[in-house]
């Protein structure tokens, strides 16, 4: 938009080619900018990122990972020391409760 706007207030002869040689552009890129200003659609001149497109997924599918990672070794903990308790309770000879079915 600047350029532009330099370009629209240059009235000397040889000015506008002064200018686009000191940015170091073309007069079709310039002529392609005032279409799209005429049109409205000032997209095309506003800076676009570059690089690979972020998947807005991503991060919340790399949390749900480390949560389940975490939560696995936690269960993976928990069975082990079920395990111990019970292996103690048999060599300590008393016998275990019944299970109920509702555990």
């Amino acid at each position: 938009m600047r350029i532009l706007q330099e370009l629209d207030e240059c009235k000397g002869k040889g000015e506008a080619g002064a200018l686009l040689r000191r940015e170091g552009l073309y007069s079709s890129l310039v002529s392609k900018w005032r279409e799209q200003r005429e049109r409205g659609s000032l997209t095309g001149l506003s800076g676009q990122r570059r690089g690979p497109k972020v998947d807005p997924n991503a991060a919340e599918l790399a949390g749900l990972q480390r949560e389940n990672k975490r939560l696995r070794e936690q269960l993976e903990r928990a069975e082990l020391i079920i395990d111990v308790q019970k292996k103690v309770v048999q060599l300590v000879g008393t016998p275990l409760p019944p299970k109920n079915e509702a555990d």
